[in-house]
């Protein structure tokens, strides 16, 4: 081998090689940390798919801590990229999924990963207790599905439909409506956005049969009644719904109790005799009324309330119904239809009454006169069971002993002599025993004490049943003896033969 002499031809030609060499090799290396950076860029924007999936499917507590740490690495590596890359370099290895290790991989990418649908953010998702596992594929159909149901539906070119939305009646009402269209405000169909809260009663659970669930018409209290002998009042705050006080009548099992308009007094009714209570909460007295002048009953029951809180309207026997004022306790005039009264309800301005039969007849009295404005026979009705007006004096409900509600203009009502309703709803297949709109007027909430689960919310004016209410993977609802919404919507609840009151907040609307 050649001796190489330093200063020399050939030693100045090597030691240029071995530069030229390091050069090279340093070249090499810089090109190496560039890829290995470009890797890195590429893993992580795989990495940001997966936070997307932690943030839907779970890992909640992890999300915050990750995202900004990983942004603030990406921001980095980006700027150093781009102001040393060309666009049309970059667009090629973008191109080119790197042949490298990623920086991070899953053993089971390439299996078919399930969700666990326990949890409590996904249990609404699942139609059955079977799914208690889903693939991410399947979870994401369901979710676009009720997505689209929460944006109005499903769209047209989806074979499904749903058999409470087919009918085109409604949107036809809509258009003629016209308090109701154009406002951002209004309540939209299909899904209602609600969250089921603790028992509005939880904090002292009936022992019997709830029969009364009404909620202060100004203080954010409600009132549970039952067949226990109790009258209890609870804060509502959705969370722990304290107990603020129990009254117990003895020997009293308590049919219906109802606040004054006002809500300084709560009258309760029971089943063997016309003894009656009033409880004013302002004194703290419970004060016993054992007759009332001018009434000729052998019990009282069933009543209403005035609008105007001067006078209780007393369902009595073969038709009768007695206005009794609240000042003197007596009866002041009577009403009297054909057959026994099922249901009583008063117009918005407490101007008119509408009384169901059990024959299905509908009258119409005006209250200072007691005379009969109007009857007519419930539309294909054989036995009427419930009655209920709207708040906005628009609509009446009138429900069967089939299940049937029928709603009607309330207008029509008083000047026709058969008047057809704008829409029979069809929801229940046990009798309607319970009905009531929601103060906008925007839904009906109808339900049956013959059934378990056997409640309804329906839109109001497309008289379409929400899809979403009841949804729930156990029995919450059970026997509805009676439901009320809050003063102004926040709140849903109902009285069950469990002794409890289910209560649901409903989102659309924000105030109590």
């Amino acid at each position: 081998m050649d001796k190489v002499v330093l200063g020399s031809k050939k030693g100045r030609e090597a030691m240029k090689r071995t530069s030229q060499s390091m050069i090279d090799y340093e070249k090499e290396v810089l090109e190496r940390q560039k890829n290995t950076q470009e890797v890195t860029v590429l893993g992580e924007e795989d990495a940001s798919v997966k936070l997307l999936e932690d943030l839907v499917f779970g890992a909640e507590d992890e999300l915050l801590e990750r995202l900004v740490q990983e942004s603030d690495d990406r921001g980095a590596t980006l700027l150093d990229d781009d102001s040393s890359e060309s666009d049309v370099e970059n667009e090629a290895r973008l191109q080119v999924r790197p042949t490298k290790r990623a920086v991070w991989e899953d053993e089971d990418d390439e299996l078919e990963e399930e969700v666990d649908m326990t949890h409590r953010f996904r249990r609404d998702l699942t139609k059955s207790d079977a799914e208690a596992k889903m693939t991410k594929q399947k979870l994401q159909r369901r979710m676009k599905e009720q997505f689209q149901k929460a944006m109005g539906g499903t769209p047209s070119w989806d074979n499904h439909k749903d058999s409470d939305d087919e009918d085109e009646d409604g949107d036809d009402l809509m258009t003629k409506t016209g308090n109701f269209v154009g406002s951002s405000d209004s309540l939209p169909k299909g899904i209602i956005r609600m969250k089921k809260c603790l028992h509005a009663n939880n904090d002292r659970p009936s022992e019997d049969r709830l029969t009364t669930v009404q909620f202060h018409p100004s203080a954010q209290v409600v009132m549970a009644a039952g067949l226990d002998q109790s009258i209890s009042l609870f804060q509502v705050d959705g969370k722990t719904n304290p107990k603020i006080q129990s009254i117990l009548l003895e020997k009293f099992p308590v049919h219906k109790a109802q606040f004054s308009v006002g809500g300084e007094q709560v009258v309760a009714t029971s089943f063997r005799n016309k003894l009656f209570y009033i409880y004013d909460m302002m004194e703290g007295k419970v004060i016993p009324i054992n007759t009332v002048r001018g009434l000729n009953e052998q019990r009282v029951k069933e009543f209403e309330v005035s609008p105007d809180g001067q006078s209780l309207l007393l369902t009595g026997s073969s038709g009768y119904l007695h206005v009794m004022t609240m000042k003197t306790k007596e009866v002041v005039k009577s009403m009297k239809i054909n057959g026994n009264i099922t249901g009583v309800a008063c117009s918005h301005d407490g101007s008119r009454v509408f009384t169901n039969s059990e024959e299905g007849e509908v009258y119409v009295w005006d209250v200072r006169s007691s005379k009969c404005l109007n009857r007519f026979m419930d539309d294909g009705c054989v036995s009427g069971t419930s009655i209920a007006t709207s708040h906005n004096g628009q609509y009446l409900a009138c429900g069967s002993a089939a299940g049937v509600v029928n709603v009607y203009s309330q207008e029509e009502c008083t000047r026709q002599t058969n008047p057809k309703p704008l829409k029979a709803i069809m929801n229940l297949v046990t009798s309607a025993t319970s009905l009531r709109f929601n103060p906008t007027s925007e839904i009906l909430a109808i339900a049956s004490r013959s059934s378990d689960e056997a409640a309804r919310m329906v839109h109001i004016p497309s008289f379409t049943v929400f899809s979403n209410f009841p949804m729930f993977q156990r029995k919450t609802i059970y026997r509805a003896q009676c439901l009320d919404f809050s003063p102004n919507s926040g709140f849903f609840s109902l009285a069950n033969n469990k002794g409890h009151a289910p209560l649901f907040r409903l989102l659309h609307y924000k105030d109590f």
